[in-house]
């Protein structure tokens, strides 16, 4: 029997990106498809949509309309086509918070991405995964400010990962050098925006796919290691 191809994913992402959480449920569907062809390893990387945003954050309408000039019906016609998409890709953006819905705001990501670094260090991929999921979901459905660190070591403790460490984590100025170092890579490449993932270190499917496309891309890159593995070998 033919084993899977083992591939990994590095995916460079924000907590703050909606087309980051669209764009990994999309590749879980692609995945699905590829079911005993294809086992990836899915790895995350730091990259700041706003990496100066201060602490306080900025409620989100008033900060996309800053940033990309848009009226207050171009973003709601936008953003409903995304939910849209959303949805067809299986994630929801409504809140699911307790009491009255608080407004959106974004937020400095800073030390959201220390501990993803760290848990991905100290518990490896599969956790740093359920982390990322956490802190989209603790992001878009509960409204939670995740630059707060109670709140990050409080979402990371709900998951089994030892609040002590993840505390000492987001004081960490080696990891916060870390989280600079991932963004400049992330430039390095020519990636002006999230997701971007590259595969087996070489190959980058950028934006967020449809499932269908990163299955066919998942399937072009395996092809092309096995024609570069036999022209080596």
């Amino acid at each position: 029997m033919t084993q899977p191809a083992k591939v990994t994913i590095d995916i460079w992402s924000d907590v703050m990106c909606p087309w980051c959480i669209i764009g990994y449920s999309q590749l879980q569907k692609g995945l699905a498809t590829l079911a005993g062809e294809v086992e990836a390893e899915v790895r995350w990387h730091a990259f700041q949509l706003n990496p100066d945003m201060p602490q306080e954050g900025e409620e989100q309408q008033a900060h996309l309309a800053r940033k990309y000039g848009r009226s207050p019906d171009q973003m709601a016609q936008a953003r409903g086509q995304m939910k849209e998409i959303a949805a067809r890709a299986g994630y929801s953006f409504e809140y699911t918070g307790d009491g009255e819905q608080p407004e959106a705001r974004l937020w400095n990501t800073a030390k959201a991405h220390q501990l993803l670094l760290w848990t991905l260090a100290q518990h490896g991929p599969e956790k740093q995964t359920e982390l990322k999921l956490a802190l989209f979901d603790a992001h878009f459905q509960q409204r939670r400010n995740v630059s707060d660190p109670a709140v990050l070591v409080d979402v990371a403790a709900s998951l089994g990962i030892d609040p002590e460490g993840a505390a000492a984590a987001l004081d960490n100025a080696v990891l916060g050098q870390q989280v600079l170092e991932e963004q400049r890579m992330a430039y390095d490449m020519n990636v002006t925006g999230v997701p971007a993932m590259v595969v087996n270190g070489r190959f980058m499917i950028p934006g967020s796919q449809e499932p269908e496309t990163y299955a066919n891309a998942l399937r072009r890159v395996i092809a092309r290691e096995a024609e570069l593995a036999a022209r080596a070998g």
